[in-house]
């Protein structure tokens, strides 16, 4: 990877990325534009962009739209090379009705939104175990839907089955279902109804089965992993492999590129909204952020409400001060935040210690 760097004008540049081309653009600190062009989407392209940028000036920093997508592989090139990388927001509907819509407009305007500092995010590196989690994960969950689905199939055809197989097989629990299923045999005619409902059932079983193991042996992979990017994640009450992976995933590699925890409770889509209204002072439920995160956050505080004595205490201290359940979960889901982050953010040798409930955050 090429280390150069060129004397010259200070410059910042930004990158429209697709799928095959990047296009590229350099402005000076000014925000004139000085030139753009058009690099395959390779590696050998990803350094001719650097090396072209690099000859209009002294290279400050490169706004790349799309690092979780297509800018993927260019922001780890540029990072490598010491460049620093700003995630930029693609532009809003409005902006693009205005101003039209084109590579060139779209590169310039991420050069812009990084001079004028209204970008400044730094993107995931992808580079590290969590990505190895991530990428696992991507391939559990499709599993666990195709398992789902399948068996949702079963039921389905189960109910319309001709009686004779219907009552075969009913009472059976999951278990003892698909494995009853998957060894029909359905027979080489399936012109007739129950050899061909015998022969769907059979295949949907098996496939459940399958995707059965693919998901424990997933498991086993991802667990490890997840243990090795964060053992403190795992020490805390309700956090399982599972939600731990997820949380992993949604803070990258290098989560303290989120400067605070506030970034991370907004990440995830947990920072209370102003609601307020004349004399009516309150917060509500934060709908954005990224939803995976905050169905993770969801699911360890419904542990918590149900089995740690602590929550529970703070639940009915609440409940008795007039909070709703949605506003007693939107503190507690804050509350959680805050304890991942930290998790997140320490050293393996800082030991995360349990802090008493905040009664807002």
């Amino acid at each position: 990877m090429t280390s150069m760097t060129h004397e010259g004008p200070e410059i910042t540049g930004g990158v429209d990325t697709h799928g095959l081309t990047h296009h590229a653009a350099v402005i000076d600190p000014l925000g004139r534009h000085l030139a753009d062009r058009e690099f395959p989407a390779t590696i050998c392209g990803y350094r001719d962009l650097l090396d072209w940028m690099r000859t209009h000036g002294t290279l400050t920093a490169v706004g790349v739209e799309g690092t979780g997508a297509y800018g993927a592989e260019l922001a780890r090139v540029l990072t490598a090379a010491g460049v620093t990388v700003i995630d930029v927001d693609r532009p809003d509907r409005k902006t693009r009705r205005m101003k039209g819509k084109s590579d060139p407009i779209d590169a310039y305007a991420a050069a812009t939104a990084v001079a004028s500092g209204r970008a400044t995010g730094i993107p995931k590196s992808r580079d590290g175990v969590v990505e190895a989690v991530r990428v696992l994960r991507v391939a559990r969950r499709s599993a666990v839907k195709a398992r789902t689905q399948a068996m949702n199939q079963i039921r389905n055809l189960l109910v319309t089955a001709p009686a004779m197989l219907r009552e075969q097989v009913a009472d059976l629990d999951r278990a003892v279902l698909i494995r009853t299923l998957a060894r029909l045999r359905p027979g080489d005619d399936v012109s007739r109804p129950l050899a061909a409902t015998r022969a769907s059932l059979r295949r949907l079983a098996r496939r459940y089965q399958a995707m059965d193991v693919e998901i424990t042996e997933l498991d086993t992979e991802i667990g490890p992993l997840v243990r090795q990017a964060a053992p403190a994640l795992l020490e805390l009450f309700g956090v399982g492999p599972e939600t731990a992976g997820q949380l992993l995933a949604s803070a990258g590699d290098n989560p303290e590129r989120m400067r605070s925890e506030g970034a991370f409770a907004h990440l995830a889509g947990v920072a209370p909204i102003p609601a307020s209204s004349g004399r009516t002072h309150r917060h509500r439920l934060n709908r954005g952020g990224d939803r995976a995160a905050n169905n993770a956050l969801h699911t360890i505080v419904l542990v918590r409400m149900r089995y740690d004595a602590r929550t529970r205490a703070y639940v009915e201290r609440r409940t008795k001060e007039g909070l709703s359940k949605k506003d007693i979960m939107r503190c507690l889901k804050r509350f959680v935040a805050r304890e991942i982050y930290r998790a997140l953010t320490s050293t393996p040798t800082e030991r995360i210690t349990q802090t008493d409930l905040a009664p807002a955050a």
